[in-house]
């Protein structure tokens, strides 16, 4: 027998246009992976990208056109795109001769139609429009912004491809991800969203790379420690070499609570979801060849910072890369906010008078 939340999560399914709002902030791989498993249940869906990446193709344009990296925000489109295999190949493509080597046709669409647009957000939701995308995806801010690590033995690597792709040294730890111009604005869209959401998810993602940059935002900091919605962080699965080496789940938190500026999770994250299913040791040793180990979670540590740790057995094998679930992730998170709203409403009907929609 369902029990009441299964039900609500199967109408989710049954009519996306009654989900909930979900604002999910990050970038790369893992923001385009939660997306997909939440546009199953949710139309209401924004995803906050960072627009830090200066490397691979979107260096290359945001050097050569003066225009944001497309990269994360094209991920992002064609995870919430509905579009036929046909189409998502061809937005996939990368040239492999010639002059446009290595270029993305993806980027290479988002930067016309940023030619003929007026600023950069347009663009991204014109093309937004022509694929049908069911939500909405917000570059972080509109300002050319760059990032620099501080590392544990004094010295500083500058951009986001250096910090993720400097060679593995546990000597060199990241201390500290910093973002020039600091006073950077964040899109107003992108606040709204944070505002009005009924659930903020943080990754999963790269830590100092993907997800930490949109916190370096002071207005993004405000709105979310404002915000009356559940926030949840999807912990990564595995250790990246270049950023966590060696990093259990509450040193990912403690990163993330040393950049909002705080020192417990209060108003800033309420759960942590880690992975508890058993990854076959060839696999870990695998990833160990290349530095990079599976995140380990102790719930005391985690619920010393203040969150409460939610187990799941998120971990999958998908084209030999170890990947989270999406489809169960977004379960997760809707469970997560399901039960913490369950004296409230269904999303889509009216609140009651003694009760309102953003309150436990």
């Amino acid at each position: 027998m369902l029990t009441e939340t299964e039900e609500k999560i199967i109408r989710f399914a049954k009519n996306p246009a009654q989900g909930p709002k979900i604002a999910v902030i990050g970038g790369g791989t893992g923001l385009s992976t939660v997306l997909r498993g939440l546009k199953l249940f949710s139309n209401h869906l924004s995803a906050i990208v960072t627009v830090a990446d200066n490397g691979g193709s979107s260096g290359m344009l945001r050097e050569d056109l003066g225009i944001l990296p497309p990269g994360d925000i094209r991920n992002c489109i064609l995870a919430l795109a509905d579009t036929e295999p046909l189409m998502d190949e061809l937005l996939n493509y990368r040239f492999s001769d010639g002059r446009l080597k290595g270029q993305s046709f993806g980027n290479l669409f988002i930067a016309a139609m940023n030619a003929i647009s007026d600023n950069f957000y347009d663009a991204v939701r014109n093309v937004s429009k022509v694929l049908a995308v069911k939500g909405r995806v917000l570059p972080v801010s509109l300002q050319d912004v760059q990032i620099s690590a501080f590392l544990s033995d004094g010295g500083i690597i500058n951009g986001e491809w250096a910090i993720g792709n400097r060679p593995v040294d546990p000597d060199q730890q990241i201390v500290a991800i910093t973002m020039q111009p600091a006073d950077a604005a964040a899109l107003p869209e992108a606040i709204q969203a944070l505002a009005t959401a009924d659930v903020i998810v943080l990754g999963p993602g790269s830590l100092y790379t993907s997800i930490i940059p949109n916190l370096l935002f002071a207005d993004i900091r405000q709105a979310i420690r404002r915000s009356q919605a559940i926030k949840v962080y999807v912990c990564n699965l595995m250790t990246q070499p270049a950023e966590t080496l060696g990093y259990t789940a509450a040193q990912h938190l403690q990163a993330l609570l040393k950049h909002f500026g705080q020192d417990t999770t209060e108003g800033f994250i309420d759960y942590c979801v880690v992975n508890n299913a058993w990854v076959d040791r060839c696999e870990i040793a695998r990833y160990k060849l290349e530095s990079a180990t599976p995140v380990l979670a102790e719930r005391r540590s985690i619920e010393m910072l203040g969150a409460r740790q939610v187990d799941a057995p998120l971990a999958i094998i998908n084209n030999g890369v170890i990947r989270h679930d999406h489809m169960l992730l977004a379960r997760v998170i809707l469970r997560l906010l399901l039960e913490h709203v369950s004296r409230q409403p269904l999303f889509g009907e009216q609140p009651s008078q003694e009760v309102s929609r953003n309150k436990p």
